[in-house]
């Protein structure tokens, strides 16, 4: 590629048009292989307002979404404070699918346009395509059909059973969405084309022949009344697959009460819920490895002369308000900046590998000094998620800088402790903190079915395995599991117990006469 074009540098002043977004596009497209060798999907770049912004923001940065209230509501929240100068908008928004769909705002600069679509369209893009999480994980192939059918299917719904139950039956999915994936078994694929119109048949079959008065059955019972035996128990459980971590999965596949329509709305949550878990995983890694690629990207196209110099200032003060890092007394801290901690572990990673000290040395033997930070950090973006990153890559090094330590914070004390410093032992312990704090396991509460008795009570039984005693909020957990019941049609208890000990934290249960 030549150094310059006749004009000039292709990137020098505020102004765009699509002829000279496409001669942008195609120049990081070759540093991007030059410098870095990433491997992407195909881009669908599309350039919208700030009004379409806060509208890809409220349906979760999709381009097509069934109708929910919850998004209109968002909506209006986002549109307030960008009005009233109180948040901005993000310079860009990208999509894990195939082709990745990248949205740019219409009112950048030519040099921002740039940046994001070096950070968006080739950082992004790569993560989604290679990551492990999301190959495993996603179907990124076959989502944005399935979000069509999704659509279409929530809306003939709406005209069939009416708004009002539409939105009840979402309501409820959507409170569940955090309970309802897979964390340690792959999810089934997303079904083809072909297979969702034999879906479509099938379900318009079921509902005219669905019969609701089974459902008037009472509950049966043993012999004499008798509650099941082990055995029996055993054997219920493990016809059922129980324990269940996937609450919606468990509800859509043994609900007693949900017609196919209903069913077919609790699936489609379940798998949207599913396709954004990996995302969740990997938000370090992802803005670090798309912050790395522009960074770079930008100074190679700076260096080769495509970008002048004021537009790489304007370039510059962008890249560093994203990755600014407030002081824990800084009036804007609201915690790591994810940007930042990913950005600076990259680049640690970068220096390990070309001029590593004789610490580096000894903590990272199998990289330090290999001369090839590409392929070292390749691998690492290919095979990792955050919580494993970290614990594999944050250096003594970066401890310093970011002034990492630990403190022992115990309800009953009246103090913090100090427990973890800068030396050989605390390095351990400060990795080990951080890395555990990016661990989604223990964030989300570990939830489970456990047992139900078909032929009995139907009660639906689950179990909280409680870390560290944090219990759940009192008034947010009755209001979720009556959204479970909601969705099983009979009572649901729900059981506490100390993940080290075993003992009965609490217990409780829906009444058996709610809605």
């Amino acid at each position: 590629m030549a150094s310059k074009t006749r004009s000039g540098p292709l990137i020098s002043n505020s102004d765009w048009d699509f002829a000279s977004l496409s001669r942008v596009y195609d120049a990081i497209g070759q540093a991007a292989e030059d410098e870095l060798g990433l491997d992407i999907y195909p881009n669908q770049m599309e350039i919208i307002s700030s009004e379409q912004m806060l509208d890809a923001y409220s349906s979760i940065g999709m381009p097509l979404m069934y109708r929910h209230w919850s998004f209109g509501k968002q909506f209006l929240q986002h549109e307030q404070l960008y009005r009233k100068g109180l948040r901005g908008l993000a310079y860009e928004m990208v999509i894990n699918s195939n082709p990745c769909i990248v949205y740019l705002m219409e009112e950048n600069t030519m040099a921002l346009q740039a940046l994001v679509t070096a950070h968006a369209a080739f950082g992004h893009n790569h993560f989604f395509k290679n990551n492990y999480l999301f190959r495993q994980w996603t179907d990124a192939g076959g989502i944005l059909s399935y979000l069509d059918f999704a659509k279409g299917y929530v809306a003939r719904c709406e005209e069939r059973y009416g708004v009002a139950a539409v939105e009840s039956m979402l309501d409820a999915a959507h409170a569940l969405m955090d309970q309802g994936v897979f964390s340690y078994r792959r999810p089934p694929r997303l079904s083809s084309e072909k297979e969702r119109e034999g879906l479509r048949e099938k379900l318009e079959y079921e509902e005219r022949s669905y019969n609701d008065l089974w459902r008037t059955l009472p509950p049966t019972k043993d012999q004499d009344g008798a509650v099941d035996d082990d055995a029996k128990a055993d054997e219920r459980k493990k016809s059922l697959n129980l324990p269940e971590e996937n609450l919606l999965y468990f509800l859509e596949k043994n609900s007693l009460v949900l017609e196919p329509w209903q069913r077919e709305i609790v699936r489609i949550v379940r798998i949207i819920a599913q396709y954004f878990y990996p995302q969740r995983q990997t938000q370090v890694m992802n803005e670090g490895c798309a912050c790395f690629v522009h960074y770079t990207i930008m100074n190679a196209l700076f260096d080769k002369g495509i970008v002048s110099e004021g537009a790489m200032l304007e370039i510059l003060k962008s890249h560093s308000n994203v990755v600014f890092q407030p002081g824990f007394d800084d009036p804007r801290y609201s915690g790591i900046n994810p940007y930042a901690l990913g950005l600076d572990l990259m680049q640690d990673i970068q220096r390990i590998s070309m001029e590593p000290t004789s610490e580096d040395r000894d903590w990272f033997p199998d990289i330090a000094g290999n001369g090839n930070w590409r392929e070292t950090l390749l691998e690492a973006w290919a095979n990792h998620r955050d919580e494993s990153f970290i614990r594999q890559y944050l250096s003594p090094a970066l401890i310093r800088k970011w002034r990492l330590f630990v403190l022992a914070d115990e309800a009953q004390s009246s103090h913090f402790e100090v427990t973890s410093i800068h030396n050989e032992r605390g390095y351990e312990k400060v990795r080990g903190a951080l890395a555990h704090a990016y661990d989604i396991g223990t964030k989300r509460p570990d939830i489970q079915v456990v047992d139900v008795d078909l032929l009995g009570d139907r009660q639906l039984r689950l179990a909280h395995t409680v870390r560290n005693g944090l219990i759940l909020e009192g008034k947010t957990r009755d209001t979720t599991l009556r959204h479970i019941r909601k969705l099983w049609g009979y009572e649901v208890s729900l059981v506490g117990r100390d993940a080290d000990t075993g003992a009965t934290l609490y217990e409780c249960a829906t009444d058996e006469a709610a809605d």
